[in-house]
């Protein structure tokens, strides 16, 4: 499984142009094979910071999604969205569990 945390701070005279983007940019996400979960949202400390959370079947569902118009259109549109430098960090994952509280 492959583990993708971005964060990504956006200008603040942007945020809501960026938030229809993100918008459409999960819910087509979502609906990609090999997509195990695809999550966007802003963070508590800064609301013009986002952050995605992504899990993937594989490499090969990664790759596959960093292919698709609507990643491309996301990614093309970044430049003049963004208010400092990206953060992602992916994770290879053997294994998972879910914890119970």
């Amino acid at each position: 499984m492959i583990v993708l945390h971005a964060s990504f701070p956006i200008a603040p005279e942007k945020r809501e142009e960026a938030l229809d983007l993100i918008e459409d940019l999960v819910e087509r996400s979502q609906a990609e094979e090999g997509m195990i979960d695809y999550r966007a949202t802003t963070d508590v400390n800064d609301p013009n910071v986002v952050r995605f959370f992504e899990q993937y079947e594989d490499e090969a569902a990664f790759e596959a999604h960093t292919r698709t118009d609507h990643f491309q259109e996301f990614e093309a549109a970044l430049t003049d969205l963004l208010d400092g430098e990206p953060e992602i960090i992916q994770f290879e994952v053997d294994s998972a569990t879910e914890l119970e509280l």
